[in-house]
């Protein structure tokens, strides 16, 4: 069990590391993946998707920072936190009447996994 929820929480932080990067990189492709239809076209809107990115990159490190310093009790309590950006994420996007099957198929199912792996972290159930 604790090489499962290891390994989901690395996959967890590489993944939303790699989002982040996308969102620097090439900031108005990844935002169509998001599930909320583009923002106004304009000189600096892709200057504001990047700040997503910048907040996913660091979402990210700080979970491998757990994994690496921290119990992992603490790992879980950070990825039940960190679970609310999804959550949120699909939230906002079933409130804007965006894509369902973004809000749902990948951040509601992010918020899925990160929860299922947090809780055993945080109880101790290695």
């Amino acid at each position: 069990m604790y090489w499962l929820l290891n390994g989901t929480s690395l996959l967890v932080a590489l993944a939303i590391i790699a989002i982040g990067t996308s969102y620097i990189a090439s900031p108005t492709t990844t935002t169509r993946s998001f599930g909320l239809p583009l923002p106004e076209d304009g000189p600096n809107i892709s200057w504001w998707l990047r700040l997503k990115g910048v907040r996913d990159i660091v979402a990210g490190l700080l979970v491998l920072a757990f994994m690496v310093w921290g119990t992992q009790r603490e790992i879980g309590i950070v990825l039940l936190v960190e679970a609310i950006i999804p959550v949120g994420d699909m939230s906002l996007i079933l409130a804007a009447k965006g894509s369902i099957k973004s809000a749902f198929g990948v951040h509601g199912l992010t918020a899925v996994i990160m929860v299922l792996a947090a809780i055993p972290m945080i109880i101790g159930a290695h």
